[in-house]
């Protein structure tokens, strides 16, 4: 399995929250770990946020679910 994922649909861990989303672009950041930056299927809300929600994050590659 390559580590590249562009255009792929993962499942992943974000701040504890199961997310799901398009990855739009991948790299291996500084130090050698994999970073997804994933488009998200739903906005993300997170309870200590009240400004508008989220709809991409970025996503280690040891968070990756699926």
């Amino acid at each position: 399995m390559s580590w590249v994922l562009d255009g792929q649909r993962i499942k992943a861990k974000y701040l504890g929250i199961t997310v799901e989303g398009l990855v739009t672009y991948s790299r291996v950041k500084y130090g050698g770990e994999v970073q997804y930056t994933l488009q998200l299927d739903e906005e993300l809300v997170l309870p200590w946020r009240t400004v508008d929600a989220g709809d991409t994050v970025f996503v280690a590659g040891s968070e990756v679910l699926e």
